[in-house]
């Protein structure tokens, strides 16, 4: 490496919600466990596999699930912190915990190191309507969406709407409290909105939002480290070929391909708002009117963020580990044609992307390199893990989702 980390900074992987398998903490243990940065993680319990990582210091088994109520969450954070013994840097993989150290960055601060930021952004950013909000006042291109507050609204709505839609949860908290649809939700019908709406409550907490035709689209995808001026430390641009649920879900397969509008859209985003740290926006790109429209703003690292490395050797988790030890960032280019495969659903993906009529034309034929979210020879044991836990329960979790997807394509289908 071109450049060496501060090795008396630990890191400290943060995540309130329960999803033992995720593959971007690993990811993050890895890139900065191989500079010789003390790693800790918060884990659901001591066998996820985070928790098996050789690069792992210690895991701190706190099964939370970002419904808890922030007074608590702070007050374990702190417990954490004083057993670390020496500031750590956070690093948030959900929504859950990028809001909370935002909105408790006074008491954090001692403890911990982070990139400062408006209070309120990162909330704002992770909801649907905050975002929309955000792109209307800045000249982002979105897709057009509704917010309704009733179901008479939603009636409303749905006269006049052209369907398909998309239903979405409004809020990232309200997704873990009471979500109002399993994720992401193509409705095909005015009778299917109907439908559902009616166990939505007097305040459905959902965004209606036009729905991009699969056939007319590409997927793209930005990860960035922005300093505390909110210019970019590193800056990358993909596109996404697969993902699961279809479509919608999280990065199964992807390349990274250079895209300087992309990039330039990105960078002046995050400057009309002022932001700071580590970003993963997905946007798509609508073939009908040649732009690329903002879908979700995650105001923390994303979980395929290892699709992404420098020339130099910088990914945005390390960017900004350099950043806020005070230390430069190095420059360089990214790896185009470099591909990143999550191995446990991008087969169940490629299935069902067969006939989705979905294509991606900038992916290259050929990748320069593949990263594997899970396997990795220097650190063989997560990957095992995650087979060992992901086996039953997980084939059980594909197969219901692939139900849903099925069950509802001529009324509502997860997209």
């Amino acid at each position: 490496m071109p450049f060496e980390a501060d090795r008396d900074v630990p890191g400290l992987i943060v995540k309130f919600g329960d999803y033992p398998l995720h593959h971007g903490g690993v990811g993050a243990i890895r890139s900065l466990g191989r500079l010789g940065v003390p790693m800790y993680a918060i884990t659901e319990d001591p066998y996820t596999p985070a928790a098996s990582s050789r690069y792992l210091r210690r895991a701190f088994v706190w099964p939370t699930t970002g419904a808890e109520e922030p007074g608590r969450l702070v007050e374990g954070m702190l417990r954490i912190g004083r057993r670390i013994g020496r500031p750590a840097v956070l690093i948030p993989t959900d929504e859950e915990a990028a809001v909370l150290i935002a909105e408790h960055q006074d008491e954090l601060a001692g403890s911990f190191l982070f990139p400062r930021v408006d209070p309120a952004l990162p909330r704002r950013l992770a909801s649907k309507q905050g975002l929309h909000e955000l792109c209307v006042e800045h000249g982002i291109a979105s897709p057009s969406a509704a917010f309704p507050e009733s179901y008479d609204e939603i009636a409303a709505f749905a006269d006049t709407a052209r369907f398909p839609v998309v239903a979405k949860n409004r809020e990232a908290f309200v997704r873990r409290r009471r979500p109002a649809v399993n994720g992401t939700t193509r409705i095909a019908t005015r009778e299917g909105l109907l439908t559902l709406a009616r166990d939505w409550g007097e305040q459905p907490g959902v965004i209606l939002q036009e729905y991009l035709p699969r056939e007319e689209a590409e997927d793209w995808i930005v990860h960035a480290c922005f300093d505390a001026d909110s210019a970019p430390l590193a800056l990358f641009t993909g596109v996404k070929v697969r993902s699961w649920p279809p479509h919608a879900g999280m990065t199964a397969n992807a390349y990274v391909v250079d895209n300087p509008e992309l990039a330039d859209l990105a960078v002046r985003f995050i400057k009309q708002i002022g932001f700071s740290g580590i970003i993963d926006l997905d946007l798509r790109f609508d073939r009908r009117d040649g732009q690329y429209k903002l879908l979700d703003f995650n105001p923390r690292m994303g979980a395929q963020f290892r699709l992404f490395e420098n020339e130099s050797g910088v990914d945005v988790v390390r960017a900004m580990h350099l950043n806020l030890t005070g230390r430069p960032v190095p420059e360089g280019e990214q790896r185009a044609g470099h591909r990143y495969i999550v191995e446990n659903i991008d087969l169940p993906a490629l299935l069902a992307y067969r006939r989705s009529g979905y294509t991606t034309p900038h992916a290259p034929a050929r990748a320069s390199g593949t990263e594997l979210a899970w396997l990795a020879g220097d650190d063989p044991m997560p990957f095992l893990t995650m087979l060992a836990r992901f086996v039953r329960p997980g084939a059980k979790h594909l197969y219901q989702l692939w139900r849903t997807h099925r069950r509802g394509s001529s009324t509502t289908a997860t997209k």
